[in-house]
């Protein structure tokens, strides 16, 4: 069982830090893998770092979805470019993997604003907002799993 447990919490950790950038619930992905670390023999956190780390990755997801949305209202954007940016994201995603999470949610903000009739340098600005969010949330989610991932490894010396 302990292997298992292993085996799962490497994974979650690994696809935790995957999924900060990748659209998939990263750092509850890599909490779940701290967690079957926790519960296995081979690693073993205080109440204090689980339940810190616990709070932070429950803030950090909830954050995760409203940094775009400011960061599309802080520039003078609008919902249209906030759902166009989720959207350019996804697309982005199953077309070119590597960048396209990134140009499809400018792309994304950028189109949606346009439907949405704002003026093309008001729309530019506005996708530019919606970018920085977007970088902003991956950023936070990032430092989070690594975070994770480096408590795992310093539990394991």
């Amino acid at each position: 069982m302990d292997i298992l447990l292993l085996i799962l919490g490497i994974a979650g950790l690994l696809v935790g830090l995957a999924g900060a950038v990748l659209p998939l619930p990263g750092p509850p992905l890599s909490f779940v893998g701290l967690l079957c670390l926790h519960f296995s023999k081979y690693a073993e956190f205080s109440q204090f770092t689980l339940y810190t780390l616990g709070i932070v990755t429950l803030i950090i997801s909830v954050l995760d979805y409203y940094v775009p949305i400011w960061g599309v209202k802080k520039f003078g954007g609008t919902n249209y470019g906030a759902w166009g940016s989720t959207v350019g994201l996804l697309i982005g995603f199953f077309f070119v993997p590597a960048i396209g999470i990134f140009l499809g949610a400018f792309l994304g903000a950028l189109i949606g604003e346009l439907i949405g009739g704002m003026a093309a340098d008001k729309a530019l600005k506005a996708a530019f907002g919606s970018f920085l969010g977007f970088l902003g949330g991956i950023t936070m989610k990032v430092i989070l799993c690594l975070v994770m991932i480096g408590y795992a490894v310093a539990a394991f010396f």
